[in-house]
């Protein structure tokens, strides 16, 4: 795997227009928000159980820092599916990156917390005013740092540190608490290096908070190979879900750390994503509406309505 950087969002969208949806017909380019994430393990699953190849095509994997340098990458012609909350589907709409939802991917913020240093003293309500840190502008972090300053109705400080920053930042005493995710947050915790103030997989209503995401050209233009693409995540799905013990031992290899940890991550995360990842399935639009309206509470502008950031054409057939 690879780590790519970009640029600002906007400095992008004039390449959108220009850049071409997939690099070869046989070749599907995977966008990964951050290592030390769950979506990670679903691609480096499929990529080892030959997923792809049994679909006929490549797959090449690409790690970023963030989700919304991950929607970057896209919006650029240097990912073709990505893995990045409806919020920046709706964002990326109104400044003419036009993409879509072509598969569900979770419906909870599972594993996310709001954590600070052990000794901290500090509760949520005291974070009025203070430092925390988030990936990036516009990712998943970022999301639930303005809801919580919505719904605890406080103001402080987001410092986007990138993936890889969260911990030695919060650790470092840089910021007072920053929003981790999984398995990181079980790490930490577990370490006894810091403490959950808030778990966000309990506090913030059910909803779409991830899916599986396409440039609308290239799912006109290749549709089948977003369709064999999809096919090979969601049999990473069924084959993690059937195959705990290779799981976690994957897990603790790809994120180093201990087999404990991963179990927690595999029994808290893994097994509550979703298996189907049908965007047509009952009930879905309506998680992917709520979404938008959480992000919108959460002071993010230019929302558009759901059925513009969805589509129903890519129903997986999980490889076997």
């Amino acid at each position: 795997m690879k780590i790519n950087r970009r640029h600002a969002f906007m400095s992008l969208v004039a390449a959108t227009m220009l850049a071409g949806p997939a690099s070869a017909a046989d070749t599907i380019r995977v966008g990964l928000p951050t290592k030390t994430y769950w979506p990670t393990t679903i691609a480096e699953t499929a990529v080892r159980q030959k997923l792809f190849e049994k679909e006929g095509i490549q797959a090449e994997l690409t790690i970023y820092r963030s989700g919304a340098e991950t929607f970057e990458g896209m919006a650029a012609g240097a990912a073709d599916i990505i893995l990045d909350p409806p919020s920046l589907v709706s964002a990326g709409r109104k400044k003419g990156v036009m993409s879509r939802i072509v598969a569900n991917a979770a419906m909870g913020n599972f594993g996310w917390q709001l954590m600070v240093p052990v000794k901290s003293t500090l509760e949520v309500k005291d974070l009025n005013g203070k430092k925390v840190a988030i990936t990036a502008a516009g990712s998943g972090s970022d999301l639930l740092a303005l809801w919580t300053i919505q719904d605890k109705k406080i103001d402080f400080t987001r410092v986007p540190v990138g993936g890889g920053g969260l911990v030695p930042n919060l650790l470092a005493g840089n910021v007072e608490a920053a929003v981790v995710y999984s398995p990181l947050s079980f790490q930490i915790a577990k370490s006894g290096e810091a403490k959950t103030i808030l778990d966000y997989s309990a506090a913030v209503p059910p909803n779409l908070t991830a899916g599986w995401i396409v440039l609308d050209k290239l799912a006109e233009a290749k549709p089948q190979l977003v369709q064999k693409a999809v096919n090979a995540l969601y049999g990473a799905v069924a084959f993690m879900r059937a195959n705990r013990e290779i799981t976690v031992k994957l897990i603790a290899e790809l994120y180093e750390m201990p087999p404990e940890i991963a179990a927690l991550e595999y029994d808290n995360t893994i097994m509550k994503l979703e298996t189907s990842g049908d965007m047509g399935a009952a009930n879905v639009k309506d998680a992917v509406q709520l979404s938008l309206d959480l992000a919108k509470l959460g002071g993010l502008k230019d929302i558009v309505p759901a059925e513009d950031v969805i589509s129903t054409k890519f129903k997986p057939v999980p490889t076997k």
